[in-house]
């Protein structure tokens, strides 16, 4: 079994290396030109779009596997540029369902004759994804939705997974140390969550879970699992019928508040991160229905997560800071949890997060401000600092489809402020404002007794300054070896100055062959000293804020 999967994946990594051959090569001549040797080149926005149609183009031809990889790549801009992002947010998981003949025989295989354990069943597929298709069914009188998982495709996505662990190395020349760091934790997430997905035995656990979880909440309407008809490649569960959420016709046509469905959805999100632990992780339109009340239904759990209970004490913290525009608390919180590098230029990334900060509350910006921004960026850090460990992958995920979908709702949606009555309303604003108070009393505590200390210690040091017995070790941390660079410039320029002359002078006063030794000599010690100066390139960074784009592309309609 495992020599068969290994030659399928032989022969599918030529099949994707043929497709992502081109791709690679130009941006191999993104870094040097001619491949080898060359200057760096400045490619554009038009350019990175056709690119991402490339890509998308590719993926669409690899099949299951590539689609979904495509799909997680959508809301990972900490990996690809926006406008790829963009044209990856395209990618819908749909793909034409397996012949029903396959698809009967794993049905069968797992819950036994479709005559025998269904009252009905319809054999054509509503729907059909990259790794599964949902059939409608009825059992004692009920309706069903029966989600069968795709005939053979283990064999595919394990051999696409060696693959894709194979080309890891290859890719990582092409990209810089940070989103090499994002790189290697999206592969890690995208095998994780691929094997979950295709696991219905854990899907319907989960599903269960986060049912229990919302019990009592009018608001969410979650399917219940059918055991007796579900097994590790077959899920069976309750049939509920509404509106496709981002339906903003049909939800006014029968009178749903679209701002307050806008409302329940996040706090829903909300309660499953930061109170439940255990959240539903693809909240794409078609996976997100409303009722004719008003009532959000769930639907597809195969991609759900945890959030661990630091993560969420680090996420109620940021989303604190978010509420009290403290850009400080914001910038600690995003330390803590690993996603923002303790190096990164505060300053900078401070004015990048007030930013965000208005554009999320609706206000206007200033084009100039984001100019500046983006100058303070790309002159102030060589890697954008910004990553995104595998914990939060699957978080970020959520934080931005739900938001389009939000903002799809209401487009004058204001996050900051459902989140702030959030935390008010459980009481976590309040608990972090008595727990500020108790550090502050903690500072003033500690401020007096350094008073106290603090007289006889300088009396002692002046004591010793007047016996001229003070000394002061200094030690000088050059983590960008500016001191070496100095060095080298210094003795490279003393070198070339002397080869001028020495060139000068053979040419003068002695054989020009002399003279072209001095001067190819001259000539090394120049390129030498050139390449000093040739200080890394900045990685271009566009903050991108959904709302902003937004109204741009409205404008432009």
């Amino acid at each position: 079994m495992v020599t068969l999967v290994n030659l399928r994946a032989y022969r599918r990594f030529f099949v994707v290396a043929y497709h992502f051959l081109p791709l690679l090569l130009s941006y191999a001549r993104d870094r040097r030109r001619f491949l080898l040797f060359g200057s760096r080149r400045r490619v554009d926005s038009e350019t990175r779009v056709e690119r991402a149609n490339t890509l998308l183009e590719s993926l669409l031809t690899l099949g299951p596997t590539f689609i979904k990889l495509g799909q997680l790549l959508s809301t990972r801009p900490d990996v690809l540029p926006p406008e790829y992002v963009e044209v990856l947010s395209k990618l819908q998981d749909e793909v034409p369902p397996a012949d029903w003949a396959e698809a009967r025989a794993v049905l069968e295989d797992e819950v036994g004759p479709i005559e025998e354990r269904f009252d009905a069943f319809d054999t054509d597929a509503i729907s059909g994804a990259s790794l599964g298709q949902v059939y409608i069914a009825e059992i004692d009188g009920k309706e069903v939705a029966v989600k069968v998982r795709r005939p053979n495709i283990e064999e595919l996505v394990n051999a696409d997974l060696r693959v894709i662990q194979w080309s890891l190395p290859v890719l990582m020349r092409f990209i810089g140390q940070a989103r090499a760091f994002s790189l290697e934790t999206l592969a890690d997430e995208f095998d994780r969550t691929i094997r979950q997905e295709m696991d219905y035995e854990r899907e319907a656990a989960m599903l269960e879970e986060i049912r229990s979880n919302f019990e009592g909440n009018e608001d969410v309407a979650i399917p219940a699992v059918v055991d007796s008809h579900s097994g590790q490649r077959v899920l069976t569960m309750e049939y509920i019928t509404g509106t496709k959420i981002n339906d903003v016709e049909e939800l006014d046509a029968v009178g749903v508040d679209r701002h307050q469905l806008a409302v329940n959805l996040q706090e829903a999100y909300l309660q499953m991160l930061l109170e439940d632990g255990v959240f539903h992780a693809d909240p794409h339109p078609g996976n997100l229905a409303v009722r004719d009340d008003g009532t959000i239904v769930f639907y597809d759990f195969g991609m759900s997560g945890r959030v661990d209970e630091f993560v969420q004490d680090k996420i109620i913290d940021f989303y604190i800071a978010v509420a009290n525009q403290d850009i400080d608390g914001i910038l600690d919180a995003l330390v803590e949890m690993g996603t923002l590098s303790p190096e990164a230029d505060r300053a900078t990334m401070g004015d990048v997060m007030e930013l965000a900060i208005e554009d999320a509350r609706g206000e206007d910006i200033e084009t100039y401000r984001v100019q500046q921004i983006v100058e303070q960026v790309e002159d102030t850090i060589y890697e954008f600092p910004l990553r995104l460990p595998s914990n939060l992958a699957l978080v970020l995920r959520v934080a931005t489809v739900v938001e389009g979908v939000c903002v799809t709702l209401d487009p004058d949606f204001d996050f900051i402020s459902v989140a702030t009555d959030y935390l008010t309303a459980q009481g976590y604003r309040e608990e972090s404002i008595k727990q500020f108070a108790s550090q502050t009393g903690d500072q003033i505590q500690r401020s007096i007794q350094s008073s106290v200390r603090v007289p006889p210690k300088l009396e002692d040091t002046l004591d010793r300054i007047e016996r001229e017995d003070f000394y002061v070790r200094a030690d000088v941390e050059d983590g960008n070896d500016v001191f070496e660079k100095l060095a080298k410039r210094l003795v490279y320029g003393m070198l070339l100055a002397s080869g001028a002359f020495s060139t000068a002078f053979l040419y003068a006063l002695t054989s020009v062959e002399a003279a072209a030794v001095a001067a190819v000599f001259s000539f090394a010690i120049a390129a030498l000293l050139y390449r000093t100066f040739r200080g890394r390139k900045g990685t271009r960074v566009t903050p991108q804020f959904t709302r902003h784009e937004m109204r741009q592309r409205r404008g432009g309609e």
